[in-house]
């Protein structure tokens, strides 16, 4: 079943890509695999998915005990400061990153460590109250006071969309967080690059690829429903 649903998942990603005149080597799928047994990861994982996405620190550092060790590991979801130091130096990208007091503690963590820290800034492009992440307009700011972190590199933002029926209806957030890393480039902050932008999740990335996204986050897309009781 596993491999079906990916077989179908990279062919909506190449007609995206298709659709939107670019490269498909340009989109980076992530496998979302929180909740999900070390079993399915492995079954995705030899079917030659890398990269990784899981929201709690505790579940991810299990797995990568048990998984190899060429995976890339994404932490997408929420990230509380006394939990930074069981990832540093073990996650490949932090894309949950929403205050500066949470990247203070990650270069507190990384310095000890002496590791550098890639992390993209989170952004609550629609406002919603129940997301985390700073609003657009705070946006620039946030990343000019993060980028004086050295031993933090911002690569880009990421933004969780509104749950909607119609990916078509988050077309224009996916837009807007695109303009705003090209706005951000534009200023030529020190150790800022944009090359970055994770949107999009099952039931909207191949919108969000057709308006720039470079990382897709797909969870039941592959893995199917999840299972809140684990």
């Amino acid at each position: 079943m596993l491999k079906e649903n990916l077989t179908k998942v990279e062919e909506n990603i190449q007609k995206a890509c298709d659709k939107a005149g670019r490269k498909r080597s340009e989109v980076t799928l992530i496998a979302v695999s929180k909740t999900k047994p070390v079993e399915m990861l492995q079954e995705i994982y030899n079917e030659g998915i890398r990269e990784f996405g899981e929201n709690k620190v505790q579940e991810m550092c299990e797995k990568m005990e048990l998984m190899p060790q060429d995976i890339k590991w994404n932490m997408i979801g929420h990230l509380q400061t006394n939990k930074v130091k069981y990832i540093i130096g073990k996650t490949s990208l932090i894309h949950s990153v929403d205050s500066l007091k949470l990247a203070e503690e990650i270069q507190k963590q990384a310095v000890k460590h002496d590791v550098t820290a890639d992390i993209l800034v989170e952004v609550n492009i629609a406002n919603e109250e129940s997301k985390f992440g700073i609003s657009k307009d705070e946006t620039i700011q946030m990343v000019r006071d993060i980028a004086k972190l050295d031993h933090l590199k911002i690569k880009g933002l990421m933004t969780i969309a509104p749950f909607v029926e119609n990916p078509e209806d988050n077309r224009l957030y996916f837009r807007e967080i695109k303009q705003l890393s090209v706005d951000i480039n534009n200023q030529n902050i020190d150790n800022v690059s944009m090359d970055v932008l994770s949107m999009g999740m099952t039931g909207d990335y191949m919108v969000a690829i057709e308006e720039g996204a470079t990382m897709v986050r797909v969870g039941t897309g592959i893995f199917g429903e999840r299972n809140y009781n684990i």
